[in-house]
């Protein structure tokens, strides 16, 4: 099982939470000037990456905060968590076997 670190409450098994999608997507500013198209582009399209990316959590079983946390697709490792309004930080520079340059 999964463990994540929970910036709140430490560490904890994943069944305690629950997955919020990709993190730091910016909502269009006028979204009433956008087409369907694109309206649509940015409701369900998303980067998904092979490799190191950041990811929205939401400790449901625990302080019902949400937090994020930078995790690599291919292997599950986590390499860092952070509060909402934390600085970003940089995602790790590591080579992942069959990930696009």
């Amino acid at each position: 099982m999964l463990q994540l670190q929970c910036p709140f409450c430490g560490l904890r098994d994943e069944s305690e939470f629950s997955f919020g999608g990709e993190a730091h997507i910016a909502r269009p500013l006028e979204p009433d000037a956008l087409s369907d198209e694109e309206w649509a582009d940015y409701l369900f399209n998303r980067s998904n990456v092979k490799g190191f990316h950041r990811e929205m959590w939401l400790h449901a079983a625990g302080c019902r905060q949400w937090f994020y946390a930078i995790r690599n697709t291919v292997s599950y490792e986590f390499t860092a968590f952070y509060r909402v309004g934390d600085p970003l930080p940089d995602l790790p520079n590591r080579s992942v076997p069959g990930a696009a340059k």
